[in-house]
């Protein structure tokens, strides 16, 4: 199975990024949007994952105590070099601690923290190959919409199926954070 953590998001976070992506997308634009239902914002990717390492892996998120995550959304941008159209999250202190008690608990499992710095983030759109495209659709926002915040109260483990339309995402597990 092919596993990630992440924190789900609000409804009205959703509401906001699919208006947002209504007013960029167009059927020319040579992306492939992700659906509203596929967006989270990723603690880990773990990848392919064995049923010694999923044995693991869930009591070790169990016995995490972390508290609740205020989350918000900077705005939209891109990440040229992997070609993706994307709302950039707020790193607050809780969400590193977040993100970095996840690691942590993973690595007895065998998973491997990531090296490059976190930068949390919800793909709205790839860009297949064509950047130059990206950079067209940059350059149309003009103005940051305002994104409701919200708290994150739980994250969830995720299996991702992969697909010739794209990746579809089902909740394996969901761990609660601890109120303040």
């Amino acid at each position: 199975m092919r596993l990630f953590i992440g924190i789900p998001l609000a409804a009205a976070v959703i509401d906001e990024l699919r208006a947002a992506s209504a007013r960029l997308r167009s059927s020319a634009d040579g992306l492939r949007w992700t659906a509203p239902e596929s967006w989270h914002i990723t603690l880990q990717f773990l990848g392919n994952t064995s049923s010694e390492q999923y044995a693991c892996l869930v009591p070790s998120l169990r016995a995490l105590h972390a508290p609740q995550v205020p989350v918000s959304l900077e705005g939209l941008g891109c990440f040229d070099r992997g070609g993706i159209l994307l709302a950039r999250v707020h790193l607050a202190p809780e969400l590193l601690l977040l993100q970095e008690h996840v690691t942590t608990a993973t690595q007895p499992c065998g998973f491997v923290p990531e090296t490059r710095p976190y930068q949390p983030h919800i793909t709205l759109a790839r860009a297949k190959g064509l950047q130059r495209r990206l950079g067209e659709l940059e350059a149309k926002i003009r103005r940051q919409p305002d994104f409701t915040r919200f708290t994150a109260r739980e994250f969830f483990l995720y299996e991702s199926f992969l697909s010739p339309a794209g990746a579809r995402y089902e909740v394996r597990e969901r761990f609660p954070l601890v109120g303040k």
